[in-house]
């Protein structure tokens, strides 16, 4: 299968792949004039792309079969993921790419394990993993990482959304009944170690947020959002 890359130097029949990628294509993959590759505009196009030239910085293309790229889903899902301790957010990143999330918000909580340092530098990081794992997966988006938010400004966001599920740990309605058969633009929001205090959980509540469960065992706080998206993506058809 050929190998896939992002680019927005798409321009009628040609195309150019620079930077990281370019070395990556040329350097390492060892890729030769006239060998096929599979471009992806980040908007979900993906394209037939042949090289024509290669060099240190630059990879130039021709393109060609512009059609919508199969692997997104109709469900537009944000989540918002409780700020976890050690590398478990990159986990949750990679896998929530996978599984066709839009979008990734961490936030820091009362009960957070851990308290902001170099979000930006630690943003960065974020933003490549993501960005590794819609090309490995076949997206046709690269996947947003936000900077963490407070979970006082989730509210803020919610405004965005047709369906505001808050995976509680001590529960709520069934998933099932809280799940747009259509899709739509879906909010996930979990917790972190500490799980919420009941003044954050009724703040959410209040905004809309719809407590729902997600079975009866406590779940680590990287498995609720990866096992929370698989869920909703089997309910909207996605994972048909």
């Amino acid at each position: 299968m050929p190998h896939r890359y992002f680019t927005s130097e798409i321009n009628g029949d040609t195309a150019r792949i620079t930077g990281a990628d370019a070395h990556h294509l040329g350097k390492v993959m060892r890729a030769k004039t006239g060998e096929q590759v599979i471009l992806c505009d980040g908007a979900g196009f993906d394209y037939d792309g042949v090289i024509t030239a290669i060099e240190p910085a630059e990879v130039t293309l021709s393109v060609s079969g512009k059609r919508p790229c199969t692997a997104e889903p109709k469900a537009k899902v944000t989540v918002f993921a409780g700020y976890p301790k050690q590398d478990k957010l990159e986990l949750i990143l990679q896998k929530s790419v996978e599984l066709g999330a839009e979008r990734i918000v961490p936030f820091f909580s009362r009960f957070c394990v851990v308290t902001p340092k170099k979000e930006d530098q630690k943003n960065q990081r974020y933003a490549r993993i993501a960005a590794e794992a819609a090309k490995q997966c076949g997206r046709g988006i690269l996947p947003q990482v936000e900077l963490p938010l407070n979970i006082s400004q989730l509210p803020e966001r919610f405004r965005e959304f047709d369906a505001l599920l808050f995976f509680y740990e001590k529960g709520g309605r069934p998933l099932r009944q809280c799940v747009p058969a259509e899709g739509g633009r879906i909010a996930l929001i979990t917790g972190a170690e500490g799980g919420f205090s009941e003044e954050e959980a009724q703040a959410l509540i209040d905004a809309g947020a719809i407590p729902v469960g997600l079975g009866p065992r406590i779940l680590r706080c990287e498995t609720a959002p990866i096992a929370a998206l698989a869920a909703v993506m089997t309910l909207t058809g996605d994972l048909e």
